[in-house]
């Protein structure tokens, strides 16, 4: 596999780890309201509590669509980076290829 096939396979496992935090989250949400509810006097804590952790759990899924990106990114680079190292190892070769033939000819490489 090259990089930029890994780098989207990244993308679409840390996407579907991203929806089931989500659904487990609203999961957790429901049953846990319904208990802060009987517990007089407990259920503003749990309340402030499940809160919190929805919005710990919206950026951790925020921060992991940005980890994805930023890995695509990355692989892209990678993959331009190995084209054009390519390039360049093809363009040197060809350049000591053609001064040996100028030397041959009897002349001076620039």
């Amino acid at each position: 596999m090259d990089v930029a096939t890994l780098g989207a396979v990244g993308t679409i496992v840390v996407g579907i780890a991203a929806a089931a935090a989500a659904l487990i989250g609203q999961r957790g949400q429901s049953r846990a309201a319904h208990t802060g509810v009987v517990m007089t006097g407990y259920g503003g804590l749990v309340d402030n509590l499940q809160e919190e952790r929805d919005r710990l759990t919206a950026k951790v899924t925020e921060n992991e669509r940005l980890l994805a990106e930023a890995y695509a990114a990355l692989a892209g680079a990678a993959a331009d980076k190995a084209q054009l190292q390519t390039q360049i190892t093809e363009l040197t070769l060809e350049n000591a290829r053609l001064r040996e033939q100028i030397t041959q000819l009897g002349g001076t490489p620039p």
